[in-house]
């Protein structure tokens, strides 16, 4: 019990007894007044509460691990009668604070930033005000749930260099099969259809027909690469994410916190494939996405920033609840990839069926390579560097990621080690990888 109810409660039995006892106007003046301090209390923390708005505004919906985000709250006492003190409770993000002297009619704001330190989605809320009378008699939760969430796109790392395939020219013409991007190989026109991009009608042929037209394109020759991811839940090592590391509050004057990732298999891979997708598509590749988690999830090969959003938002929800291992992903996908694309496996897997897979790749003209995550390191399963070997001698191109590795040094370093062999393309046996 605090001090003004512990005033309250004794000013109330007080009166009571001396009223009961000796019936004199002192105490009879005292229990009343402390039965309309009281009803008075609670009827000013009710209206007070009921009067209370609140907003809070993210400066975005998307974000990037490492990014710092910045939300500003609104408080907003809509009533006549002030408030001496207004707590401000968030979750999961920074932002609780203490309001003191809000006044009636006025606004308060504030600024909260906070540091991203891991991907997944997080609602902005719920947010919780709590009140209180001024003699502090009563208090008043006011909940406001979330009406919006903050997706964070996985951490992504500088990559230098990285085998780059030329592409495959079927006798030096474009690829004759549609795509929905727009590239310099025009097919034809048809007729426009709901969802069509306004940028593709052509204006001239829809004048002199009447009707809108839009234009059609072939693919270019350049190779496709494509990313297979396992997030297959048998094969993942590594400890799960605690709640309480989810973020990090910003205090004025605070130093960037090292950006690190958990040791776990899963989250290794997909900054991994985060860190190709976004080194490919800046190097104006196309480039598809398959990964199978607690669905079957397939972004066919497209360039450009939309696409690259398209993968890591897929990318930041994952949850390595996957049913089926990477062999069968290669093979379930390897006759919708077109000859010459190139596949780069990502997996902790230490399974042979593994080199039956690559070998079916080769044999359809695919340009493999393998991401081996050591689970070894990650406290799993140990086997990665006798796969890798495996691997090696069959001609398939292989890195070896251990746990605390710098991913983006790592695979800038394959890549030189690689190319430093002159090997012209993936077919032909890597005479030398980072294991």
């Amino acid at each position: 019990m605090n001090a003004g109810r512990a005033a309250i409660a004794l000013m109330l039995v007080v009166g009571l007894l001396g009223s009961w006892i000796s019936g004199a106007a002192f105490y009879t003046r005292l229990l009343i007044l402390s039965l309309l301090l009281g009803a008075g209390s609670w009827l000013w923390i009710r209206l007070a509460a009921r009067a209370l708005h609140f907003q809070r505004r993210a400066e975005t919906a998307r974000a990037r691990v490492g990014d710092l985000l910045r939300e500003q709250f609104e408080v907003y006492n809509a009533g006549r009668l002030p408030m001496l003190w207004l707590e401000v409770r968030t979750a999961p993000l920074s932002g609780s604070r203490l309001l003191t002297l809000v006044g009636g009619r006025q606004r308060r704001f504030y600024v909260a930033r906070t540091w991203l330190t891991r991907r997944g989605s997080f609602p902005l809320g719920p947010t919780t005000l709590i009140v209180s009378d001024p003699l502090g008699l009563f208090r008043v939760r006011r909940q406001f749930p979330a009406t919006r969430s903050l997706v964070v796109f996985p951490l992504i790392y500088p990559i230098a260099a990285f085998l780059s395939p030329a592409g495959f020219l079927p006798g030096g013409h474009v690829i004759r099969r549609k795509t929905m991007e727009i590239t310099p190989h025009a097919a034809g026109l048809r007729d426009y259809l709901p969802g069509d991009p306004l940028k593709r009608i052509h204006w001239p042929t829809s004048v002199r027909r009447g009707r809108l037209m839009v234009k059609e394109f072939e693919q270019d020759p350049q190779a496709e690469v494509w990313l297979l991811l396992d997030a297959q839940q048998a094969v993942q090592a590594g400890r799960p994410l605690a709640g309480s590391e989810t973020l990090i509050e910003s205090q004025p004057f605070m130093r960037r916190p090292k950006l690190s990732l958990p040791p776990a298999t899963l989250e290794y891979g997909i900054a991994v494939a985060a860190s190709l997708a976004h080194f490919f598509i800046a190097q104006k590749r196309t480039v598809g996405l398959v990964v199978r988690d607690r669905t079957y999830t397939m972004l066919p090969a497209e360039r450009g920033e939309r696409q690259e959003n398209k993968i890591l938002e897929t990318l930041a929800f994952l949850e390595g609840r996957g049913d089926l291992p990477i062999s069968a992903l290669l093979r379930a996908q390897a006759p919708r990839i077109p000859r010459g694309a190139s596949v780069v496996l990502i997996t902790p897997s230490t399974s042979g069926d593994l080199l039956l897979a690559t070998a079916e790749a080769q044999l359809r003209h695919l340009q493999a390579l393998v991401i081996l995550l050591d689970a070894g390191t990650f406290g799993g399963e140990p086997g990665a560097a006798s796969l890798a070997r495996e691997l090696l001698a069959q001609g398939v191109p292989v890195c070896l990621i251990p746990c605390e590795a710098e991913i983006g040094q790592v695979l800038s370093d394959f890549a030189a080690s690689t190319l430093s062999q002159e090997i012209p393309t993936w077919h032909r046996p890597a005479l030398s990888s980072s294991i």
